[in-house]
């Protein structure tokens, strides 16, 4: 049984998050990826930490199976050679350096589509190609901050906060992916490639969805609501008798049942409760009613009650709680890997479920520069010729 992306070749030459985590998903989807990393220090990622196994940090590992890695100068006339090499038979080249990095050292689209007229390059920056901040770095923390994520996450009357994950970076590599693979589409029915430019900041903001529409189109600011949704009521975290869950009604059928267990039937037909809009309306006397009943009984029994009758309802787990839930053991979201230098590496599994072309981990994250010599001989380099290649610092 085949791959998705079984014969489409990739050369990563991003770090960090943003670029590896989409070029992983393009690598368990069965494109080649080769990691090219600095040929001094390599992915920056490989030092955050702790912890680190065997020498190998959890960070990198995230987001770095399913590709081989080599060590390049980009700076080395030599260096430049060599990665035309691995352009020429290419489809993909992923890149995150600053705006106009790649031009200044001869290596911008322009070049690429000369050695390589079917490339295409995927450009990830913090602001983009254009604009005034186009020249200014940009990490997942300050695109939090940036594009309102931040001031819309915490309690109400407590410090804007950022994601407990570097979401920006997350949903800034999905959306690189999704480019690749209409770029790849639009090529197979054109021949031609094209340069996407992925920018951090566009997509936090892409991914603040009804909070962004609720300002654009309410012209109102939307403010920091703790666990409460803006435009769902009750849609929240509640407390009960040992701990907290989350409750999430989410229409006004869900509601009625919701009273009918609660023993609030009178609820139903108010006019202050009885439609989304007024209960969001009046979600300040709403509140206290519903938590004085739910105090009454456990997580669960309340779970139990709210499973039978559909109400979507859940746990906050703990991370550990997580990744030991028979659900997510089931989806198999945690796997066991091969590793040179770790028996059994437990990686979190994919969520793609392809029925005719499954995922399959076929690479463990690489060393660093694990793969040099072999991906250099795979394009036509000697033993000696890769021997000097190290001499000079090219590798």
């Amino acid at each position: 049984m085949g791959l998705a992306l079984e014969g489409v070749k990739i050369i990563d030459l991003s770090r960090v998050l943003a670029g590896p985590f989409c070029t992983m998903i393009l690598g368990d989807l069965g494109a080649e990826v080769i990691k090219i990393e600095h040929h001094q220090n390599g992915d920056e990622t490989r030092f955050w930490g702790p912890p680190f196994v065997e020498g190998e940090s959890a960070y990198y590992l995230c987001a770095n199976r399913n590709k081989e890695s080599m060590t390049l100068n980009l700076k080395a006339e030599e260096g430049k050679e060599v990665f035309r090499h691995l352009v020429k038979d290419a489809d993909i080249v992923v890149q995150n350096f600053k705006t106009g990095t790649l031009d200044k050292l001869g290596l911008g689209y322009k070049q690429l589509n000369e050695w390589n007229s079917k490339i295409i390059l995927a450009s990830i920056t913090g602001f983009g190609q254009t604009g005034p901040y186009k020249d200014l770095p940009g990490y997942d923390y300050i695109i939090q901050a940036m594009s309102g994520l931040m001031n819309i996450t915490g309690e109400e009357a407590g410090s804007p906060m950022k994601v407990g994950v570097a979401i920006s970076d997350v949903i800034t590599g999905l959306y690189t992916c999704i480019g690749i693979l209409s770029a790849l589409h639009h090529r197979q029915h054109t021949g031609e490639g094209q340069e996407i430019d992925i920018a951090l900041l566009d997509c936090q903001i892409s991914a603040l969805v009804n909070v962004a529409s609720n300002y654009l189109v309410g012209k109102t600011e939307p403010k920091r609501l703790g666990n409460r949704h803006p435009n769902i009521a009750p849609y929240q975290v509640f407390t009960v008798a040992d701990g907290e869950m989350v409750i999430a009604v989410g229409n006004d059928q869900q509601f009625a049942r919701f009273c009918n267990i609660l023993e609030l039937a009178e609820l139903i037909n108010d006019k202050r409760y009885a439609t989304n809009r007024s209960r969001v309306e009046n979600r300040s006397s709403l509140i206290p009613i519903l938590q004085r009943e739910l105090l009454k009984d456990s997580k669960q029994n309340w779970k139990r009650l709210f499973d039978e009758h559909a109400i979507p309802n859940g746990p906050i787990h703990t991370i550990s709680e997580t990744f030991n839930d028979p659900q997510v053991l089931a989806r198999e979201m945690v796997i066991e890997g091969n590793h040179p230098h770790i028996p059994s590496l437990k990686l979190t599994g994919s969520p793609l479920k392809l029925s005719k072309s499954p995922v399959k981990v076929r690479h463990h994250p690489p060393l660093y520069g694990e793969q040099t010599a072999e991906i250099l001989q795979r394009v036509g380099y000697t033993s000696a010729e890769i021997k000097e290649m190290k001499k000079n610092q090219v590798i």
